[in-house]
């Protein structure tokens, strides 16, 4: 009996390194039994008795059968091999030993001898749970600094990514145009394609068909073949040379922060600046080339085109109305039509440009009414942020003002019916746009700008028709 008190006292002895274990002390409220112990009223009998009998009673410690568990757990053999089991306060929980199952949920403790063993596994916060990957975004050139950090994980970017607006049907001219081509010049011409907007022939379009309205005003008929060819590809080149120029303004700061405009060339990355400049600077010289072939009054003047479209694109930083000037620009042709086809510039060549100005306010206002959102958070400028929310009413105005203008030019030139007949067309189709963009939805307002493709064809239509039948 004396050796069970040793063998006790051995068997406290390892309950004291679970003393740590006593911060969370959840076997303590077994002590409360102790008031249980209704033989300590059998104390009267102790001074028969020395008290040491009575430690026989502390025997019944013993009858803590949860400590003799404690060499049942197999887990205690194999702290040592845990170095990290100072986490272990957590065991007390562990009589019912399914729980520990639940350990490894714990991922905070074990996790760190875990950051030095698995180098593919995610860095832990300092909450302790696992960062999340950070979201892949699209490739973006390395001057586009993210708003949200400081640096973003890119993907790697298709090498023929093309900008949202691209015209399915022109990019398969493209593509047959430069099919017979090497393959290692094929891909660069065709970048240099897009670039000059080649894949979208409706900026084209909107300038060729003022030209022409001039070169038959001026001509009072068919206009010359010779300098009708002139104008014709001069309009091309033109328009070329300035789309080339404004993706060397806007690729940096506009371009590839606006999301219909990031996969252009210059925007994406796959061409740089002094490709885009010793582009610009061989379209200005095809187009001067082609001006040579005219008179000295329109060789003048293409200067002053030239320094319009070269202008119009930093235009954007300091005033609203980029939209007045890009009107300029891409009416110069009508002057330069008059004194090509005349050798003056009457009255009548000036009311014209005047309305081709209200024209491209028109609809470059609502090609910006696209991106406008864009535009504001970026800082660009534009009448679609100027005007607001007033941007329909005042378009209106512009639509009719341009409208009246062209109707003197109609009765100036004493021009019969069937050119009315195409002013009444294009008032209707401005007001299909008004309807088009009531809601201002981003597709409506696009399908609008598209639309003034039509307006100027029925204009030159009926211009076509009156001066044939007059």
């Amino acid at each position: 009996m004396r050796r069970s008190p040793a063998a006790s006292a051995r068997n406290a002895q390892p309950t004291q390194p679970t003393q740590p274990t006593q911060p969370t002390q959840p076997t303590q409220p077994t002590q409360p039994t102790q008031p249980t112990q209704p033989t300590q009223p059998t104390q009267p009998t102790q001074p028969t008795q020395p008290t040491q009998p009575t430690q026989p009673t502390q025997p019944t410690q013993p009858t803590q059968p949860t400590q003799p568990t404690q060499p049942t757990q197999p887990t205690q053999p194999t702290q040592p091999t845990q170095p990290a089991q100072p986490a272990q306060p957590a065991q007390p929980a562990q009589p019912a030993q399914p729980a520990q199952p639940a350990q490894p949920a714990q991922p905070a403790q074990p996790a760190q001898p875990a950051r030095g063993a698995a180098g593919a596994a995610p860095r832990a916060s300092g909450s302790g749970a696992p960062r999340p990957p950070r979201p892949v975004r699209d490739a973006e050139p390395p001057w586009v600094r993210s708003q949200a950090g400081p640096a973003s994980v890119a993907a790697p970017a298709a090498a023929d990514r093309q900008p949202a607006d691209t015209s399915t049907r022109s990019q398969r001219v493209i593509d047959a145009l430069i099919g017979h081509l090497p393959e290692r010049h094929r891909t660069r011409i065709r970048e240099y394609l897009i670039l000059m907007r080649m894949d979208r022939p409706i900026g084209a379009l909107l300038l060729l068909w003022p030209t022409w309205w001039a070169l038959w005003f001026a001509a009072g008929d068919f206009p010359p073949v010779g300098l009708l060819v002139i104008f014709t590809l001069g309009v091309f080149v033109m328009r070329a040379a300035g789309c080339v120029i404004n993706d060397y303004a806007d690729h940096d700061w506009l371009d590839a922060r606006v999301e219909r405009t990031r996969g252009r060339p210059m925007a994406a990355g796959r061409v740089s600046r002094k490709e885009a400049l010793a582009l610009f600077g061989g379209l200005l010289v095809l187009a001067f080339v082609l001006v040579l072939f005219t008179n000295r009054l329109t060789i003048l003047l293409s200067f002053v085109g030239a320094a319009l479209a070269a202008v119009y694109p930093f235009t954007k930083r300091v005033t609203h109305l980029a939209q007045v000037v890009l009107g300029a620009a891409f009416g110069w042709s009508i002057p330069m039509a008059f004194a090509a086809v005349t050798g003056t510039l009457p009255p009548l060549c000036w009311l014209l440009f005047l309305a081709n100005v209200l024209f491209s306010v028109i609809y470059d206002t609502e090609y910006a009414m696209v991106d406008r959102d864009e535009d504001i958070r970026v800082g660009a400028r534009s009448t679609a942020i100027l005007f607001g929310d007033a941007d329909l009413p005042i378009l209106g105005v512009l639509m009719v003002t341009f409208v009246f203008a062209m109707l003197l030019a109609g009765t100036r030139a004493a021009l019969p019916w069937p050119y009315f007949a195409g002013l009444a067309a294009a008032s209707c189709l401005f007001a299909w746009q008004q309807w088009t963009m009531r809601d201002r939805a981003r597709d409506r307002c696009l399908a609008a700008f598209r639309n003034n493709n039509w307006v100027g064809f029925v204009l030159w239509a009926g211009l076509l028709l009156a001066l044939a039948i007059g």
